[in-house]
């Protein structure tokens, strides 16, 4: 039999990880510029963090978890999203006891959801995260928001959508709640089987069915905008003008929810209107979620975050035709030839270039000379060192850069200086 990968994952190869690598760089500067500093949670948890964190209703726990139960009898759960776990990591390390809050943390992970796999959705995804947790103030939602925006621009996606929502508070919710039970309660035979479920446990994720988008009453329903009270129009009214005064735009999107009871204010999701990105079109999501640090255990405490897939990410990239700059080239290839001294002092050079920091690479198939020239070729090698028994003798290497086919000979004692002021020079 042969051994693949399981389905909904993949392999990502080194010449696709350079890629990945330019763009996580690129994450964290904007991060270290925003002032937030990365958190690293395990890559499973109890069952019951995100049974809390997520929420029971939701598909992820029904539907989508890998759990399972480990030797000593405990329901294990890999972890299918980032936020329940730094909530849980934040409410068990009490850094909700910081007098600098908001707690401002970022996330890369491994998430887990046992999904149909398509196009830019796999069972094993990739996803960098934000969570900012400590504060009320409505300009965070606005920071946190032009953080995601700043990511994608940077990296030079234009065809962007930022659609945002306000969910309101507790009162603004259980209002508007209470007119989508009355408003879908005589549909409810029309309605899917998810659906009739959720309008006893949760009636807002009516609104973001795929199979019922299309029923009449879905254009009917009633909007959250029309429910909210004056403390939570005031708060989406302060996220709005924070917004417009960075010159970011927005869509207000009513129907744009976020499914959990302890969900509330801003909502947001950032899409992709590029020709070709395809049916589903979500880049990143997030929203205030004022509650959940309190399921957790701790204390009330606000917080805000989003979550951006970085398989979706590079797919936008892709369709955008934004190339990512990637230098897979070495500095230089150390070709050696002749004895086993010359072999000795081959090692030993490359390990010296190596530990001032140069990348290198030489021979280790027994090549030739002309098959190691094609190898040095193959790797994009900027320069071949040439090192031989005459070299040897004369304290010598003779140096050749690839693209001119320029040679020269620097001295073995001051090889690390006069190499580096070669790589300069180019």
């Amino acid at each position: 039999m042969a051994m693949k990968a399981p389905r909904g994952t993949v392999d990502i190869l080194p010449e696709e990880t350079a890629k990945w690598q330019y763009v996580e760089k690129q994450i964290k500067e904007i991060c270290d510029a925003y002032y937030y500093h990365e958190i690293r949670t395990p890559i499973f948890e109890h069952t019951e963090v995100f049974q809390r964190g997520v929420g029971d209703s939701t598909d992820i726990v029904q539907k989508e978890m890998y759990t399972f139960e480990d030797r000593g009898g405990r329901s294990i759960t890999l972890r299918p999203e980032g936020t329940a776990a730094v909530a849980r990591a934040f409410v068990e390390n009490k850094l909700f006891g910081s007098p600098d809050l908001p707690e401002k943390l970022y996330y890369f992970g491994s998430m887990f959801r046992y999904e149909r796999p398509q196009k830019g959705r796999m069972r094993q995804l990739n996803q960098f995260g934000v969570e900012a947790m400590g504060s009320e103030d409505p300009a965070v939602d606005a920071e946190v928001i032009d953080l995601a925006m700043q990511i994608y621009q940077r990296l030079g996606l234009k065809s962007l959508k930022l659609v945002i929502n306000s969910l309101g508070d507790k009162e603004s919710r259980q209002a508007h709640r209470d007119a989508l039970v009355a408003h879908f309660d005589p549909y409810r035979e029309e309605l899917c089987a998810d659906c009739q479920a959720r309008l006893d446990n949760n009636p807002l994720r009516v609104l973001d069915c795929k199979k019922d988008r299309d029923h009449p009453a879905m254009q009917t329903a009633p909007s959250i905008l029309n429910y909210l009270n004056e403390q939570s129009q005031t708060y989406f009214e302060q996220v709005k003008a924070y917004l417009d005064a960075m010159g970011i735009p927005y869509v207000v999107d009513p129907n744009l929810v976020r499914g959990l009871d302890y969900y509330n204010h801003t909502a947001f999701e950032i899409m992709s209107e590029a020709d070709g990105f395809g049916a589903i079109t979500t880049l990143a999501g997030g929203g205030r979620y004022d509650g959940l640090i309190n399921e957790f255990g701790g204390p009330n405490t606000p917080g805000i975050g989003f979550g951006m897939g970085l398989e979706r990410l590079l797919m936008a990239l892709q369709v955008e035709g934004v190339d990512i700059p990637v230098d897979t080239g070495l500095d230089c290839y150390v070709a050696g030839f002749g004895s086993e001294k010359v072999r000795l002092e081959t090692v030993k050079l490359v390990h010296q270039l190596r530990s001032a920091g140069v990348q290198v690479d030489t021979d280790y198939q027994y090549r030739k000379m002309k098959g190691q020239l094609k190898a040095a070729d193959r790797l994009g090698a900027k320069f071949v060192f040439f090192l031989g028994d005459d070299e040897i003798e004369k304290q010598i290497i003779t140096v050749k850069n690839m693209e001119t086919g320029d040679q020269k000979e620097i001295s073995m004692d001051n090889v690390i200086n006069e190499f580096k002021a070669l790589l300069e020079e180019i």
